[in-house]
């Protein structure tokens, strides 16, 4: 069938939304892409709204976050209006719209992850079934509730000769090592681009270090590295997840901004490395999406930790800009088919399972 995809990170920078044509299992094709930028303004509220989700013990009602929901949930409506008017097609043509919402916070250890958003009120609006809130089934049962990613990746390295590793650099990195025999393997590996955003924006004002440029004219310093490094967190085995607050640029005060730069971007770099030590066997390819991609000096640090080379997903002919947004229509099939989204070895459920709450229009 025809599924859309929507997909809004902690970056903040806006909703990506993806269309493919899958079965929910072996088949995948890319057909249609665009993104709807936040305004600064929306951008703050959001912003907000995660400050203030992070000093509850559980989810609750606050007038601000409800207000940051409704707001989220009508840039996805616009999204999706868009991608349809690119993809010249109708609401009926589209069989069901995966729907991420906007992550506030997310704290498996306390039992609950919460991104907001409205999925009915996303359906009512498209006339288009919403598959959405799909975390939370495999937080309640015991699972990380991320990465989610994996099993789309599973689908799209299915011809590559493995193990490949695919790792995604948002605000927070996360790997996935697809076994020659299948295993799949994921988890988070620390921070990538959050870290390196709120440094960038508190210390040019400037949103992100465009190209690596600030970073590749910076010195790290490694006392703060090593600091930053010792952790307890990176020797836990995976499966294991994130939430962007988890680490904060505070060891790095007192740098220049193109010092910080560069320790942050190494600290990124240094992660993946340690992550990789986690995996059962050593890929033969490490693909790499997500926005980091693009930053040029991230990649090179990555390569010379790891000493493979990092290849961006897009010489494989995929949008690595699009590959979140895109496995969020593929398992919203697959949630319709009963199929599972979440496995042992990618989120520690006991079982695969499958997730998501069904809204129909």
């Amino acid at each position: 069938m025809l599924a859309i995809g929507l997909m809004s990170g902690t970056s903040l920078d806006g909703v990506d939304a993806a269309l493919i044509e899958t079965d929910g299992e072996g088949l995948v094709r890319p057909l249609a892409f665009c993104g709807e930028t936040y305004t600064d303004a929306a951008r703050a509220q959001l912003a907000a709204a995660t400050v203030l989700a992070l000093t509850f013990d559980r989810p609750r009602d606050e007038y601000a976050i409800i207000a940051a929901a409704e707001l989220s949930t009508r840039f996805h409506i616009e999204a999706v209006e868009q991608l349809l008017r690119r993809a010249q097609l109708h609401a009926a043509d589209i069989g069901v719209i995966g729907y991420h919402g906007q992550t506030i916070a997310h704290r498996p250890d306390r039992g609950w992850t919460w991104q907001i958003g409205d999925g009915a009120g996303l359906a009512a609006a498209t006339g288009i079934t919403v598959v959405s809130a799909l975390r939370s089934a495999d937080v309640a049962a015991g699972g990380q509730g991320a990465p989610l990613l994996p099993v789309y990746h599973a689908a799209l390295v299915r011809d590559l000769a493995g193990p490949v590793a695919v790792l995604n650099l948002g605000g927070v990195a996360n790997v996935t090592y697809v076994g020659d025999d299948g295993t799949l393997i994921a988890f988070d590996t620390g921070p990538a681009n959050g870290l390196i955003d709120t440094w960038v924006e508190a210390t040019t004002g400037a949103r992100f270090d465009a190209g690596g440029t600030l970073a590749a004219g910076g010195r790290i310093d490694a006392t703060v590295l090593d600091s930053m490094l010792d952790n307890p967190w990176f020797d836990l085995a995976p499966p294991k997840s994130l939430d962007r607050s988890d680490f904060t640029v505070q060891p790095a005060r007192g740098l220049s901004p193109a010092d910080g730069a560069a320790t942050l971007t190494a600290f990124t770099a240094a992660t993946v490395a340690l992550a990789l030590d986690h995996l059962p066997g050593r890929p033969k390819r490490l693909l790499v999406a997500g926005g980091g991609r693009h930053n040029s000096t991230m990649l090179a640090m990555i390569e010379a930790r790891t000493g493979l080379v990092a290849e961006p997903t897009d010489a494989l002919g995929w949008n690595g800009d699009a590959m979140e947004a895109e496995g969020f229509a593929y398992m919203a099939v697959r949630a319709l088919k009963g199929l599972p989204i979440s496995f042992p070895g990618t989120t520690g459920v006991a079982a695969p399972m499958t997730g998501g709450v069904i809204c129909r229009p």
